[in-house]
């Protein structure tokens, strides 16, 4: 069982900035791929940028849920969600519930796949 320490609101916070630290690197990391594709094939700007974006932001999201996953644990992990939902204003102002579900990120990187091929050929 998870300890005072590990449900604290100062390790929530600390879980918190480090997230929000690791999150422009990550975007750079997961974003390059799909730009430089956009380029190669000479896409249209504004959907260069729109794909690029769809396609990093699930990863980057995936890289930070096992961030709190590793830093809580797998049952804990709901009071990290919880506290960053009390704070909409704060912490949380980013993130939402529905950003870590499987589904949402699945559906954000077939649309960019999609738009990708589409690029691609038309």
């Amino acid at each position: 069982m998870a300890g005072n320490r590990e449900l604290s609101e100062q390790n929530f916070r600390r879980i918190s900035w480090i997230n929000i630290l690791l999150t422009p690197p990550l975007l750079i990391l997961f974003s390059w791929p799909y730009a430089v594709i956009g380029l190669w094939f000479d896409f249209y700007e504004m959907w260069l940028y729109a794909g690029t974006f769809l396609f990093a932001f699930p990863l980057t999201l995936t890289i930070l849920h096992g961030h709190i996953t590793i830093a809580l644990g797998a049952l804990q992990r709901s009071h990290y969600h919880e506290w960053l939902v009390r704070r909409k204003w704060g912490y949380g102002f980013w993130i939402r519930p529905f950003f870590f579900s499987t589904r949402f990120r699945l559906i954000l990187l077939i649309i960019s796949l999609v738009m990708l091929i589409t690029g691609i050929f038309f």
